[in-house]
């Protein structure tokens, strides 16, 4: 204990003294920026700075605060199964560096949730702005002009825009955006308007008002499964947080002394705990990975 004691004030001095008169805390996080800006993939730097455009991405308060609690828990567990100090650092260190891809698949959902509501808002509204103009581009253009899209969905709907000008037909338009954003309401409601375009214009009243029906009920549908998964996530957690202390248990029926020394002895029973704990976080980090990539969006 006294050597972690020493380590802790060994890298303290070391930060501090290469903090050029910054506080620690400070300059931890300076460099976290840096290595961020220099590793992140461009993907997770455009969907990270939209959620922050949208206020939903975490603080840097916050992230501290869930790097303390992970820590903390990572201590406290890796402590009851090995009762070394040394080892549970070394768990310290690796639950905190799975922080940043909890930080990816976080945004990442964030980030799919909204272009799922950009993109119902888009279908809505172009159906209805199409049964006032009944022209598939006149329809774009004032869904585009109403300022009720958000970026990257609107500048997409300009960029349809101009292909249908530029190509005097709205083909490619229709492709670019189906190949952009590949949802079942998106492209039913283009290959309606690209027959009416192509075929003439008819009486789509019935079949519109039907369409805006079915987007009401996949949006509930939608809704209705992200506060299910929501609460089984809760629930998945703590599962998963028990699994670890099941521990205890075993130490409440063989006593505490024994399995301190049967651990101490027996390099089998070390290593079978170490495969426990890791497939533990896998299964963790599975079920996040679920949790947050398959939103369900149809």
């Amino acid at each position: 204990m006294e050597f972690v004691i020493i380590l802790f004030i060994v890298l303290f001095v070391v930060l501090y003294r290469k903090s050029n008169g910054e506080s620690v805390y400070k300059f931890l996080v300076n460099n976290v920026e840096n290595v961020y800006e220099t590793y992140a993939p461009y993907s997770f730097k455009v969907i990270r700075e939209k959620c922050k455009e949208m206020g939903l991405e975490y603080s840097t308060k916050q992230y501290t605060i869930q790097v303390i609690i992970f820590a903390t828990l990572a201590f406290i567990i890796s402590y009851l199964y090995f009762y070394n100090a040394i080892i549970s650092l070394i768990y310290v260190v690796l639950t905190i560096s799975v922080i940043p891809y909890l930080a990816y698949l976080r945004c990442k959902r964030v980030y799919s949730e909204f272009i799922f509501e950009q993109i119902q808002v888009y279908v809505t509204n172009t159906i209805m702005e199409f049964s006032v103009a009944q022209s598939f581009v006149k329809a774009l253009e004032g869904v585009y002009a109403s300022g009720i899209l958000d970026d990257p969905v609107k500048t997409d709907v300009k960029i349809m825009i101009d292909l249908a000008y530029h190509n005097g037909d709205v083909g490619e338009s229709i492709d670019y955006m189906n190949a952009k954003y590949d949802f079942y309401m998106v492209r039913n409601m283009h290959q309606l308007f690209l027959q009416v375009t192509r075929e003439g214009a008819r009486d789509t009243t019935r079949t519109l008002d039907n369409m805006l029906l079915d987007i009401d009920e996949l949006v509930e549908g939608v809704y209705r499964d992200r506060i299910d998964r929501q609460a089984f996530h809760r629930q998945f957690v703590q599962f998963g947080v028990l699994l670890y202390l099941m521990i205890m248990l075993v130490q409440l029926l063989i006593k505490k002394d024994v399995y301190i020394e049967l651990v101490n002895s027996n390099l089998f029973m070390q290593v079978a705990l170490h495969i426990i704990v890791l497939c533990n976080s896998y299964f963790l980090l599975s079920g996040e990975k679920y949790y947050n990539e398959n939103v369900g969006a149809e």
